[in-house]
């Protein structure tokens, strides 16, 4: 069940393990550098983190792939090694599928929830494989992202496979402006679309609207 308080959640759960001396393992899935960053500096301190990418939602593939490099490299630079990233296949077959009927929605509904859920079951997925203790995820980091759907999309497929997933809401306490500081600081390339051809496009119509 989602906590009504996932700050207060996240902070205690933080405290209890460091009172009991563990570190859990936290496979963290990203869509991005930019918005890994300042949830990795936040957790990497109490938790046992390994990136997770996987985001067949990303158009082109050329994106997709330099997401993917930018990832790594700055994954590795900011942990100094200590993090590793697991790197999954591009499917974007995959994700066309899953919303499939859901193309007009707009940015926000139902098709991103639709997304949302497919990473998650694939996050999910190898977390129980592998054996971690839970999964999230950096999406809540963003202004754009509503956190309680994904939390609640979260606690859901963690019930479906059985494994935990860390409720959060990264944004907060100036989240999202740490995560532009050190993005700056390491020189991240930023995007300036969420990541589909549908995000793409509506951003693309948001830039011409503003030229007008």
């Amino acid at each position: 069940m989602v906590p009504d308080n996932v700050k207060l959640y996240l902070e205690n759960l933080i405290e209890q393990n460091q009172k009991n001396g563990i570190k859990p393992k936290l496979l963290l899935h990203s869509c991005c550098a930019p918005c890994s960053s300042y949830v990795m500096e936040y957790l990497m301190e109490h938790f046992d983190i390994t990136v997770f990418y996987y985001n067949p939602n990303i158009y082109p593939l050329e994106e997709f792939q330099m997401r993917s490099e930018e990832q790594k490299r700055f994954t590795d630079l900011f942990s100094k090694g200590k993090i590793k990233v697991v790197d999954m296949p591009y499917e974007d077959n995959l994700f066309y599928a899953t919303v499939k009927g859901l193309e007009q929605e707009k940015e926000g509904g139902a098709r991103c929830e639709a997304c949302f859920r497919l990473r998650f079951e694939k996050t999910a997925q190898y977390a129980k494989e592998y054996k971690f203790d839970y999964f999230t995820t950096t999406l809540s980091i963003s202004p754009h992202k509503n956190s309680a759907t994904l939390n609640r999309i979260g606690d859901e497929v963690a019930q479906e496979y059985g494994i935990p997933y860390l409720f959060s809401d990264f944004k907060k306490n100036g989240g999202y402006l740490r995560s532009c500081q050190i993005s700056k600081e390491f020189e991240i390339y930023r995007q300036d679309y969420c990541g589909c051809i549908f995000s793409k496009l509506e951003s693309e119509k948001r830039k011409k609207e503003k030229n007008i």
